[in-house]
């Protein structure tokens, strides 16, 4: 650990959140690759690792990003370090909402007549994509974020905590790609094609994370605020498209275990690696 955290240190923070970031993406498209070697999942497997994915979110969501956003606060906000993490948090959960509500998009598991945001007529695949990809906006937008912090020096953000993030978000992002490119192979879809669609729903990670990246960088003042906006965007993810992902047949008990574990997983990395 001490020797990538030392290849880190010596990056520039954006390249280092682009490189961090595509690490995560790449996990997606290994994880995506799965449908190279297998036609059919069980769905008990599949809840399973759709709980894992909102485990790791929610305890990231508190000890990587909003628990970093209150130290910081104390700084600009002696008298009241919560504002900045409780008005981010708020942001961030609104910025998805909307996003839900206008972009068309299909959840896993869920019948093509329950498809969200605006009406269209783009295909079944192509809207579990978009799901996926607002799913992946938040996740790239913390790692960025939390890369810019520590190279900022910023109180409560250090370079191991933003890999230890980055290693969470992208074991997370394996069983997702899986879990994307799986239900398009079983509905038909070719291999390649899958696989394709899989990997495609977590390239705007890198995206984000260079943009969470140069925002705190040219705006420190508003880092407590980003820190807190990614936490209440992926936590309104979590609530609003993988728990309800997960409750739909009857594995529920295998999707919370899964919860479980991912939360465990996340909150040993951040703590024992920061």
């Amino acid at each position: 650990m001490n020797s990538l955290e030392e290849f880190f240190r010596g990056l520039d923070p954006v390249v280092a959140a682009l490189i961090a970031t595509t690490f995560t993406w790449l996990l997606t498209a290994l994880g995506a690759s799965l449908v190279f070697f297998f036609k059919t999942m069980h769905r008990g497997v599949l809840d399973g690792m759709l709980g894992f994915t909102g485990g790791v979110m929610v305890a990231a969501s508190f000890w990587s990003l909003l628990n970093p956003a209150i130290e910081m606060s104390e700084k600009y906000f002696p008298s009241a370090p919560w504002v900045p993490a409780a008005v981010g948090f708020l942001t961030g959960a609104l910025f998805l909402f909307f996003l839900d509500k206008k972009l068309p998009h299909l959840h896993i598991n869920f019948k093509e007549e329950e498809k969200e945001g605006v009406k269209t007529q783009l295909h079944k695949s192509t809207l579990l994509v978009l799901a996926i990809t607002l799913h992946n906006i938040p996740e790239g937008l913390a790692v960025g974020v939390l890369f810019g912090a520590a190279a900022t020096g910023m109180d409560g953000a250090t370079i191991s905590g933003a890999i230890a993030l980055a290693i969470g978000i992208g074991i997370q992002n394996f069983p997702e790609g899986f879990a994307v490119a799986m239900p398009l192979r079983r509905a038909g879809v070719s291999r390649w094609k899958s696989f394709w669609y899989g990997q495609l729903s977590a390239i705007v990670e890198p995206i984000a994370g260079v943009i969470g990246a140069l925002t705190v960088i040219y705006m420190q003042p508003l880092l407590p605020f980003a820190l807190a906006f990614a936490a209440g965007a992926m936590i309104f993810v979590v609530v609003e498209e993988v728990i309800p992902e997960t409750q739909r047949d009857k594995y529920t008990d295998i999707a919370v275990l899964g919860f479980i574990g991912g939360f465990l997983v996340m909150m040993v990395l951040d703590v024992a690696l920061a």
